[in-house]
């Protein structure tokens, strides 16, 4: 694993909002810290709920993690773009978040510890 990339439990429960609807909640979730970004949360997928997902084409990677492949999020008023993300195969040393989704948090989506 790459030196500043640092995978942990994150302590509490966390939930995930988005247009009004819980997409989910866990108290499983990992804590990824990569660099001086901000910590982002991972939900394991069995605690999502996936009808509220679509997958889309898009596809990115990272030297560090590997291939991320996208989902959009549905709500009953709008669909928001490519809002969540996976490393369906992680690279080794961040194996931890296979299995795991990971969401752009701000105006239309929460990322909260309740």
């Amino acid at each position: 694993m790459a030196d500043h990339i640092t995978i942990r439990k994150a302590p509490g429960t966390w939930t995930v909002r988005a247009g009004g609807a819980v997409l989910g909640e866990s108290a499983e979730a990992l804590e990824l810290t990569e660099g001086d970004y901000p910590p982002v949360i991972y939900f394991p997928r069995k605690d999502i709920a996936m009808a509220f997902l679509d997958r889309t084409e898009k596809s990115s990677h990272c030297p560090h993690k590997g291939d991320a492949s996208y989902f959009s999020v549905v709500t009953k008023s709008q669909t928001l773009e490519n809002a969540v993300w996976s490393y369906e195969d992680p690279k080794e040393g961040v194996t931890r978040i296979k299995d795991h989704l990971a969401f752009y948090s701000g105006d239309t989506i929460a990322v909260e510890e309740i």
